[in-house]
């Protein structure tokens, strides 16, 4: 009985429940124990007793301390929304699937066990990675490479990437980590969906998907996304590979149902029958496989998504432009590297000679000078430690809140951020007094 009381939080409802029961019990005892008196006797003795019990009882009930309820985890659960969740989330590895020669799948399921929300197709998912010997946790993005309207799993499939030489930020670092050291069952902390890139369902303009490398992996979602959804939309899915031995997910798209070309640069005898040409997928090639089947419509009215490495996309946007295609009908995600730091006098169009910076969430109010860098390399020196990833203006990782001032642009940058939002990775105070929200 005491340790039921114990699980009774509510005080006052305790004590009552204490009384009543030792009551009940005396009073019951009382009548049947007591037969030996006489009746009358019988009852004021039971009564008695049971009024006594009772107090005894509340008593009691009140100062025993509620056992205290434990959590079936001690880690911090994430703060889940109704269609997500918000800031760092736990994912476990359930399975890990080596596609290719360089690219292996992980499929990642929340620990908390809670619902997924869908994303676009083409988006990506941020994660973080404790590398040791890293002086904090790299975080990298990485397209989403299935798609499902209720998923169960992330999946992302990632390219090894040789270890680059003379960069501030080894893009290599985290691709070789996930290859040698994620195993099923590592936790991956990860941030909701995110990203710009992605094919609008609601649209119904015939989709070309044009890859090479790891660049297949946001178009598979596409591909299948508008599979799932059904309608007469046509699609074409384009990719470039060296030959079999490093074409990820082959037989996967296979099976999406949708016009394929592939195109090996260096095939293999092995390889006869899995592809359809050979060289490097072109602008005469997208005209060749694609202008027949719209009929009387022009190459203009499709919509063209590109992913793959930057001289590829480089010379299928020049190709496209040539045969009348409109820049706004061209859509692209790069995986390029980040650039060389490289020390020049030059200043972006719209700098300013010195800025006060206010960190406002770090409390810190601080002078910019040109030699300082970019903004997240002026917070980083002064101990502040926004997130970060291509450190190229691609992939939006850092991106913050702007409250005051303006800041300029050392490139026009690949990622739009939001409204009110700017990329510290590739700017610079444009006023002499900027508001972040860091």
């Amino acid at each position: 009985m005491l340790q039921d009381l114990k699980q009774i939080q509510n005080p006052i409802a305790r004590s009552a429940t204490a009384g009543i029961t030792v009551s009940s019990f005396i009073l019951i005892a009382g009548v049947l124990g007591l037969g030996f008196f006489k009746l009358k006797e019988t009852h004021k003795i039971a009564v008695l007793g049971a009024a006594a019990g009772g107090g005894v009882g509340a008593i009691a009930g009140a100062v025993v301390a509620p056992t205290k309820t434990k959590s079936k985890t001690s880690r911090p659960q994430p703060n889940v929304a109704e269609d997500g969740w918000k800031d760092w989330r736990p994912f476990v590895v359930r399975r890990k699937v080596k596609e290719s020669e360089e690219i292996t799948s992980f499929y990642l399921e929340p620990q908390d066990g809670g619902p997924l929300p869908g994303f676009k197709p083409g988006q990506f998912l941020t994660i973080q990675l404790d590398i040791p010997r890293q002086p904090r946790p790299v975080i990298r993005t990485y397209s989403l490479s299935d798609y499902a309207q209720t998923p169960k799993y992330y999946r992302l499939s990632i390219k090894r990437e040789p270890a680059p030489k003379d960069l501030d930020v080894p893009p290599g670092l985290a691709s070789n980590f996930m290859h040698d050291q994620v195993h099923e069952g590592t936790v991956l902390p990860a941030k909701p969906p995110n990203g710009k890139f992605f094919l609008d369902l609601n649209k119904n303009a015939p989709a070309v998907l044009i890859s090479n490398g790891v660049g297949i992996t946001p178009m598979i979602s596409m591909a299948k996304a508008c599979k799932l959804q059904g309608g007469d939309r046509p699609v074409w899915f384009l990719h470039g590979a060296r030959n079999g031995q490093f074409h990820a997910l082959r037989e996967e798209v296979n099976n999406i149902g949708v016009n394929v070309h592939y195109r090996y640069s260096r095939p293999r005898p092995e390889d006869e029958g899995q592809y359809q040409s050979t060289g490097y997928i072109d602008a005469d090639l997208i005209k060749t496989e694609v202008s027949p089947a719209l009929q009387n419509a022009s190459l203009a009215t499709a919509e063209y998504f590109l992913c793959g490495s930057p001289p590829f996309m480089d010379g299928i946007r020049a190709g496209l432009r040539d045969l009348g295609v409109p820049d706004e009908n061209v859509y692209f995600e790069s995986f390029s590297k980040p650039k060389a730091k490289v020390e020049t006098s030059e200043e972006p169009e719209g700098a300013v000679a010195t800025a006060e910076v206010v960190f406002a969430t770090s409390g810190k109010t601080l002078t910019w000078k040109p030699s300082d860098g970019t903004l997240l390399e002026f917070a980083e020196a002064n101990n502040i430690d926004p997130p970060y990833s291509c450190r190229a203006g691609i992939c939006l990782t850092c991106m913050c809140s702007i409250q005051e001032g303006e800041v300029a642009y050392d490139e026009e940058p690949t990622g739009t951020p939001d409204e009110g939002s700017v990329l510290i990775c590739i700017s610079k105070p444009g006023t002499e007094r900027v508001v972040l929200d860091l």
